[in-house]
């Protein structure tokens, strides 16, 4: 299925957001360490699925997911 790229822009700007909130960064902290660890990409490729979830299993998943490239968080 294809989805718009407004839809995934204005989704990957909310998961920034909560992001920040559960680590304690500033927004550009928290989509900095996301893009540095491919969690952008992450979401890219699995938006299908991710923007299904509740905001807190989606951070979960992007948390782990910049774990398993080096992220410390």
């Amino acid at each position: 299925m294809e989805y718009k790229i407004r839809d995934i822009c204005e989704y990957i700007i909310a998961l920034v957001n909560e992001f920040a909130k559960r680590f304690g960064l500033t927004d550009r902290q928290a989509y900095n360490y996301i893009h540095r660890h491919k969690g952008v990409g992450f979401i890219e490729k699995n938006y299908g699925i991710i923007h299904t979830l509740d905001f807190s299993e989606a951070v979960d998943s992007v948390a782990i997911y910049c774990r398993h490239t080096g992220g410390k968080l």
